[in-house]
């Protein structure tokens, strides 16, 4: 399998250079995307390739089911150098429809660490009982649970001092609740979108 997986990158990598020359030149250049991308690790979610961008035109960070965790060092490293040191100005949070993480979540078989790691999850699903209650279907109950886990991720990268900071200096970054749906390839904004000015006014 391994072989098949390094033809496959002479083949591609050949296909591009055919395509253009100075393609990988162009990229070892600089690193210049326009998008910060937290998804999930779900094989089937692959960032540039969902939203049609080119290698170099985001950059991407995953997780299981894309869960915002304020101590999470490595997702706030990529947070922290995203903003300031690529001065990207728009981040994407994507959860997606059918998410074995947020299946997981509302489980009571053991699964290890990732109980730990959906938690946030779990408390999601406490908050917003009543409202999942009313939700017909479990697929369904979970599709809208992947949602909510956008939403609030959201909010949670909006309150990191990163953020915050970002703000304060007046730069006009945004951050952007999207889902993606398995069965039809779409992303679909989720109307959650928090950028400067969201604290202070009380608007978005």
């Amino acid at each position: 399998m391994l072989d098949d997986l390094l033809k496959r990158n002479r083949d591609w990598s050949e296909q591009r250079c055919a395509e253009e020359s100075g393609y990988f030149s162009r990229l070892s250049d600089q690193q210049t995307p326009d998008f910060f991308w937290i998804g999930c690790s779900d094989s089937r979610v692959p960032a540039n390739v969902i939203a049609g961008l080119d290698p170099g035109e985001v950059f991407v960070h995953r997780n299981v089911a894309n869960v915002i965790h304020s101590t999470d060092m490595s997702l706030l490293s990529a947070l922290e150098f995203a903003v300031e040191v690529l001065h990207i100005r728009e981040i994407i949070l994507c959860g997606h429809y059918g998410c074995g993480g947020v299946r997981a979540a509302t489980e009571d078989l053991p699964h290890g660490l990732a109980d730990h790691w959906l938690e946030p999850i779990r408390r999601l699903t406490r908050a917003y009982a009543v409202d999942l209650t009313q939700t017909t279907g479990a697929e369904t109950r979970r599709d809208r649970l992947a949602e909510l886990n956008v939403i609030e991720g959201v909010t949670r990268i909006a309150e990191t001092p990163i953020l915050q900071r970002a703000w304060a200096r007046g730069e006009n970054v945004a951050i952007h609740g999207l889902v993606y749906g398995l069965k039809d390839g779409r992303l679909n904004d989720l109307d959650c979108t928090i950028s400067r000015g969201f604290f202070g006014s009380g608007g978005r």
